[in-house]
């Protein structure tokens, strides 16, 4: 199963029903789960974990140095990716810029082609990101969430779950979960779509809304808006959204603005 052109360093472990393509380069420690596939001319570097069922595609790089001028070269850093995850061509995950960091990635995500997910950044499960999105160092990313192609997001911010991102968007603020999201730092609603689609009931989805126009549409400052929601009691899903915005990163949170694309 591994294409006679490949080169492969012995310190790798690779599963006997792994397949690993023409002219892969393996150069480290890597461990290849059952039924992994590494496609024509994909590149794994350093310590590399790749779970079950996941793929390569052509000409991805994975775990290659991060781009942090930081950066001392030896350091004992790594990136674990999940099962059953489509990477596809040109796609570059880097590896922890400290020892001991991780990038991490979670189970059944899917990363199209050119995607950047930079040193450190901690994907969850099931999130779609389009052509040529970058996310730089530290990021988190939920679940169930879709990035649109070219969105650019900077340094240690947070992505919530079932949001959707516009694509050509460029974010340095946290987008709350379940939230839309466009052209620079701004949130327009309710991925109300993506919320019925993932079988949100009736009652969670209301009690969302009323919790996101509690928290965004008062007209109150986000300090205030917030002792009025925690005032109230409110179901599991919809406690999900006001746990995020009262722990938010360094960066603070994207404000409301609804409107229309050329507003």
């Amino acid at each position: 199963m591994i294409h006679p052109t490949a080169l492969v360093d012995s310190r790798a472990q690779i599963d006997p029903t792994a397949e690993i393509g023409p002219y892969v380069v393996i150069d480290g420690p890597a461990i290849l789960g059952p039924r992994v596939r590494v496609l024509a001319h994909a590149q794994i570097a350093g310590k590399v974990t790749i779970g079950s069922g996941t793929m390569i595609g052509r000409a991805a790089i994975i775990g290659s140095e991060p781009q942090d001028l930081g950066f001392v070269p030896g350091t004992n850093s790594e990136v674990v990716i999940g099962q059953d995850n489509k990477i596809h061509e040109h796609v570059t995950i880097h590896r922890g810029s400290k020892n001991g960091g991780v990038t991490r990635i979670g189970d059944r995500n899917f990363l199209m082609v050119g995607a950047h997910l930079a040193h450190d950044v901690v994907m969850g499960d099931q999130n779609v990101i389009a052509n040529a999105a970058l996310l730089a160092g530290h990021i988190h990313v939920g679940n169930n969430t879709f990035i649109g192609g070219s969105a650019v997001f900077h340094q240690f911010l947070r992505i919530g779950d079932f949001c959707v991102v516009q694509g050509n968007g460029s974010f340095s603020k946290d987008i709350p979960h379940y939230c839309a999201a466009q052209r620079v730092n701004r949130i327009t609603g309710l991925n109300v779509i993506g919320l019925r689609r993932n079988g949100f009931t009736n009652e969670d989805r209301a009690a969302i809304k009323d919790l996101f126009h509690t928290l965004f549409c008062s007209g109150k400052n986000l300090s205030d808006a917030l002792k009025d929601a925690t005032a109230r009691d409110w179901p599991e899903k919809a406690r999900h959204l006001l746990e995020f915005v009262q722990a938010p990163s360094k960066k603070g949170v994207c404000p409301v603005r609804p409107g229309r694309d050329d507003d």
